[in-house]
């Protein structure tokens, strides 16, 4: 953000080395029992996990809390999705975030859909995962990424 001058509308941080990480939209946010939350602060702690190398957070409708938060992970190698870890990692976000936000389903996807840029499209998990139609695809890089959010256990 440059006052006066610009807004990108992106979350991004700014490494040590001068490199830049767009986290998501700043846009993108979550209203969960009056409170609001970016998704991409969701996924900066599942992806502190070591089990996690990648997750994708939406809000779904929820008649109470207006919102809740629904994550899907992709696991490192070498881990399996497990009722435990599922455990592991709803109390994980409950304990960074508060307990308003622990996740309502952690899902486990062997893919996310990217776009060309590698940014996750949560728009379409969203989509995808309440049975909507996607809408644009047309920035889409990896297509198995759909069909693996609609197979997330």
């Amino acid at each position: 953000r440059w006052p006066g001058v610009w807004v990108h509308g992106d979350w991004a941080f700014v490494d040590e080395d001068g490199f830049w990480f767009i986290h998501g939209r700043s846009d993108d946010t979550l209203k969960v029992a009056g409170k609001r939350v970016g998704p991409a602060e969701v996924e900066s702690v599942l992806v502190g996990h070591a089990a996690v190398a990648e997750a994708g957070v939406i809000g779904v409708p929820h008649q109470v809390k207006g919102e809740v938060v629904v994550c899907f992970v992709v696991l490192r190698p070498g881990h399996e999705p497990a009722e435990p870890l599922r455990a592991e990692l709803g109390d994980l976000v409950a304990r960074h975030m508060g307990k308003a936000l622990k996740p309502d389903r952690v899902l486990f996807a062997r893919e996310l859909p990217k776009t060309r840029s590698a940014k996750i499209m949560r728009r379409v998990i969203r989509a995808t995962y309440l049975g909507k139609e996607p809408g644009d695809l047309s920035s889409l890089d990896n297509p198995g990424g759909v069909k693996a959010v609609a197979e997330a256990v």
